[in-house]
């Protein structure tokens, strides 16, 4: 018991888009957000560092914007999990 207690901040729980479009959470509250990088959907802004990109579940689909350097592995049709906060609009903000 000790030991759970002790590990509860450290818990990396993430939501699929289904679930965060049915509670959205705070929109000051930090987030995970998981699922599939849609097909078609990676896209890079002008600036050269924006993406923006569609995660999905297989039930819902939630945009999502990045400012930074990508991983190698990130790809389409590949899992994603973005750290970030779900703006007013529905996009999530990575």
């Amino acid at each position: 018991l000790l030991a759970i207690w002790g590990l509860r901040s450290q818990a990396s729980y993430f939501y699929v888009p289904s679930e965060i479009l049915a509670a959205r959470p705070d929109p000051d509250r930090g987030v995970r957000l998981g699922g599939m990088v849609e097909q078609g959907s990676l896209k890079t802004e002008p600036d050269g560092v924006t993406i923006a990109f569609v995660v999905q579940d297989g039930k819902a689909r939630v945009p999502v914007r990045f400012k930074g350097i990508v991983p190698s592995l990130f790809v389409e049709g590949s899992g994603v999990v973005a750290e970030g906060k779900l703006a007013a609009n529905g996009t999530f903000i990575a």
